[in-house]
């Protein structure tokens, strides 16, 4: 496994609250600040944070835990990528039993819960597709959606492979490359895709209709082609790329339009579904 922070984006849902989370080292890693608003319902969760920094480091000898603190980028409110602070499961507990709530012990435990199906995934990744794909079908897809979005995660996650392989390395390079795709299938950017169908922090391709989420799937497949038949190597080239089989995509669309008469981009979208989500839920998205 990789050193690195996984190229997707990834939240928990615990008691209907959000918990970004993330793999680093090989492990999730939990925004601090997500975990103390649940634990606390306090009105400013970043101060409780500081102060409770403070009084761990001058009563409680906090020091080697916090070196194991690290600031990683997740997306925030705003939409934007931005660091904070985030600990492993090992720490996270230790912060927990610093906190006085009744909220924390179910807390320890779908955090345990969560390690172990972790380790499960490692074992055995077939697992995270199963889980996944469990996911989707008690929030309400239907199924054949279900089976082009998990198709969809899998065609994403062969890109993702060869562009590290061809020297894609910073996760924004990443953001751009994936952009520059949806840009050239869809005729519009991201954020403007993501506008229409009024949504905010959700995430886009989890609001697709099947239409959308086949051509992505061709945009993405195309590139990975192209990529490897031209041996891509650095930013620039796969850009190019990128562009190249973004257009493939495009022109797909565009004939597809115009013989059907309706357009591909829709404002359709899932995010009225209703759904109950236990402690030990997770939901992964990709980016």
């Amino acid at each position: 496994m990789k050193n690195e922070i996984d190229k997707s984006s990834k939240i928990a849902v615990f008691k209907g609250k959000e918990i970004r989370k993330t793999i680093f080292n090989d492990e999730w890693y939990f925004s601090i600040i997500d975990i103390i608003s649940v634990l606390t319902d306090s009105a400013n969760p970043r101060r409780y944070w500081s102060d409770l920094k403070s009084k761990l480091s001058e009563d409680e000898g906090f020091d080697q835990l916090y070196e194991k603190i690290v600031q990683l980028k997740m997306e925030a409110t705003d939409g934007k990528m931005r660091e904070t602070d985030t600990a492993n499961t090992e720490t996270v507990f230790r912060i927990i039993q610093s906190i006085p709530s009744p909220k924390a012990e179910p807390f320890k435990r779908w955090l345990a819960k969560v390690g172990y199906e972790r380790i499960q995934e490692i074992e055995d990744p077939e697992l995270a597709t199963k889980r996944t794909r469990a996911l989707y079908k008690a929030k309400g897809y239907p199924d054949d959606w279900i089976e082009k979005r998990m198709r969809g995660i899998a065609i994403r996650e062969e890109l993702t492979n060869e562009w590290e392989k061809r020297g894609i390395k910073e996760q924004k390079d990443y953001a751009i490359l994936t952009a520059e795709i949806s840009e050239a299938t869809f005729g519009v950017k991201p954020s403007e895709h993501k506008k229409l169908k009024h949504l905010k922090k959700e995430n886009l391709r989890d609001h697709m209709t099947d239409l959308e989420l086949i051509f992505s799937m061709l945009g993405e497949a195309s590139t990975t082609e192209i990529a490897v038949q031209k041996d891509a190597q650095g930013f620039e080239e796969n850009r190019d790329a990128a562009r190249a089989g973004g257009k493939i995509a495009g022109n797909a669309r565009k004939e597809l339009e115009e013989k059907s008469g309706r357009k591909v981009v829709s404002s359709s979208n899932f995010k009225n579904i209703a759904i109950e989500v236990d402690d030990s839920e997770l939901l992964t998205h990709d980016s």
